[in-house]
């Protein structure tokens, strides 16, 4: 059915290029996707068109209300767009109490933990060990659409940091060459990007939780598959952003999600994204060998999506054939032949029966990584008791599911070039930045925890020193480079804190007390009626409860408020002028 409806949308939705119309095909579902969140550039556009404009928006008291709705249902409707993506009623995909996850507008923020670096195990016999069970519950709250304000504005950067071969320096502007590490929350941190580096990160690997029930989410009961789902919705759809149109994303997990992730990252990337399921044998862990009694579980895998298939930007990779190199020639068997008395006419015979000449050099890289003998790629057995082990490095204790540098090299390189920009935003220990240091790439982490401090900053900076752990002897890697810390300066943030941190039910009052003085506190709370009730709770319920009060569209500081008053007095001028050059300075990152 042509209509003017339909010639309207048709027109907006070509403004995007293959965004939304692939092959002349409307890609319907993510259109819903970004129409239920209502994703800025797109209302924009619906917006500017005076059909549309007539037939899905009205007016009250001189407010301009777009019937979402309303225009949902039209690409829901066959008879409009009559093609391969059919009407809601007939869709198939993830769903949590009868709503498709791939429309869900909620968000989930974590508190305070991405915890598989640390305190995830490899089997259930490591889970048992008193040492490494997590000793804080995880602590998380899904927020609805409509309870969010000004949750993804940008947020003030604080104690801006340089370090490079001379040490560590205060600084006051951000250079379009510089590496950047963030504290903070990576969701609120990946919007705060976002005008920055919007379609010019080539490359993303993630190591997300896995959500296994040994990590620290199985403490919070309300962290089900489906909110694991949107947690890792809210921070794809940002990454999706951020990609370059030739560009990748690698997604690491185990089978507790990765099928689910899988159908996730179909809906928002579009199942002509993908690319690949790398299998990355991850070799023996303690505990593999006994503490199953069916096949032994021996690899992760990795999710491999383009930004756009028909652009995308890939760098072919070969495993060398060291055999090859101490082939036996003709000469050779003409020795042999004789010495064991075989006529001289079968050497031909012999040499066309071995097939040396025939053999490759080497052999293109498969999807089935530390496999077969070819392949060297350390698996996480080897890393954790070998010199490139970070906690070796810097004298910690073990560093549990930490990955191999070569898994990270081979990764950057397959869909890097020099001075690309990769981007990690579950950073943990570092080591996709260490990597892409030592491979001249430019980047970008983002780590919420506190050991971003005492363990991952302090491997950059041994990085810039020299060290040579890791893939640093195969790149000659001598040293040198910088990078730029930031943190995302707290306002409620610090109330989390301080909840999480709180070992007893007096600590967590006094807590308490101090927020109903200084903390912004949602708007729709009876404080009386928690009052009341939070001496009956237990200390992980008293704990969700205060998190539950405090407003999460105050958790860090926004960049429109850099100018007020009772802010600018919190900053320092250095850090003043670092958010004016990062934020008011967007120069061309090529």
């Amino acid at each position: 059915m042509d209509t003017s409806i339909h010639r309207a949308l048709m027109e907006v939705l070509t403004q995007f290029g293959d965004e939304y119309i692939i092959d002349g095909v409307v890609h319907k579902s993510r259109v819903i996707q970004d129409l239920y969140s209502y994703k800025d550039r797109l209302i924009e556009k619906l917006l500017e068109n005076d059909t549309i404009k007539t037939h899905f928006t009205k007016s009250i008291n001189g407010h301009i209300v777009v019937l979402v709705n309303k225009l949902i249902e039209v690409f829901e409707m066959d008879e409009y767009f009559s093609d391969s993506y059919t009407k809601y009623s007939k869709k198939i995909g993830l769903t949590t109490n009868g709503e498709f996850i791939g429309e869900r507008t909620d968000v989930v923020l974590d508190f305070p933990y991405k915890d598989t670096v640390l305190k995830a195990s490899m089997s259930k016999e490591d889970t048992d060990k008193d040492d490494l069970k997590p000793d804080e519950p995880f602590l998380n709250e899904i927020i609805a659409k409509e309870e969010i304000d000004v949750l993804f504005d940008k947020k003030i950067f604080i104690n801006a940091k340089k370090y490079d071969e001379h040490g560590e320096r205060d600084i006051d502007t951000f250079s379009e060459a510089d590496n950047l590490i963030i504290k903070g929350n990576n969701l609120l941190a990946l919007h705060s990007l976002l005008d920055r580096y919007r379609g010019k990160i080539k490359l993303i690997y993630i190591d997300p939780p896995y959500n296994t029930g040994s990590d620290s989410f199985k403490y919070n009961d309300a962290f089900s598959r489906s909110t694991w789902l949107t947690f890792m919705k809210n921070r794809l759809e940002v990454a999706r952003e951020l990609l370059a149109d030739d560009g990748s994303i690698y997604v690491q997990l185990d089978y507790n999600q990765v099928h689910y992730a899988k159908v996730l990252m179909d809906e928002i990337f579009g199942e002509e994204n993908f690319q690949r399921e790398i299998i990355w044998r991850i070799g023996w862990v303690s505990g593999y060998k006994t503490a199953v009694n069916n096949f032994i579980r021996n690899h992760d895998t990795i999710l491999f999506y383009s930004k756009n298939a028909d652009n995308l930007f890939f760098n072919k990779l070969y495993i060398e054939n060291e055999q090859f190199k101490n082939l036996v020639s003709k000469d050779d068997i003409k020795k042999l032949v004789k010495e064991v008395g075989i006529a001289e006419e079968k050497v031909n015979d012999i040499y066309r029966f071995i097939n040396y000449e025939n053999r490759p050099e080497r052999y293109p890289l498969e999807d089935v990584w530390n496999a077969n003998e070819y392949d060297d790629l350390n698996s996480i057995a080897i890393v954790s008791f070998s010199g490139e082990s970070v906690s070796k490095m810097l004298g910690t204790e073990e560093l549990k599911g930490q990955k191999a540098e070569k898994l990270l090299e081979r990764i950057i390189a397959s869909s890097t070039n020099e001075g690309d920009i990769v981007l990690d935003f579950f950073m943990g220990t570092g080591t996709t930045q260490a990597v892409a240091h030592k491979m001249n790439r430019r980047y970008i982490g983002i780590e919420q925890m506190d050991y971003i401090n005492t363990i991952t900053v302090p491997r950059l900076k041994k990085v810039i020193e020299g060290e040579q752990s890791g893939i640093s002897k195969s790149v000659n890697w001598q040293g040198g480079g910088s990078f730029v810390y930031v943190e995302l300066m707290e306002k409620n943030r610090g109330f989390l804190k301080a909840v999480r941190d709180a070992k007893d039910h007096n600590e967590l009052y006094d807590v308490f007390r101090f927020m109903l003085e200084e903390a912004d506190i949602d708007f729709r709370v009876d404080l009386e009626k928690v009052k009341e009730t939070l001496p009956e709770l237990s200390l992980v319920e008293q704990k969700r409860t205060l998190i539950r009060i405090i407003d999460k569209n105050q958790l860090y500081y926004n960049y429109s408020e850099i100018d007020d008053a009772n802010v600018r007095d919190l900053i320092s001028d250095s850090d003043y002028q670092f958010n004016k050059s990062f934020y008011e300075k967007n120069g061309d990152l090529s």
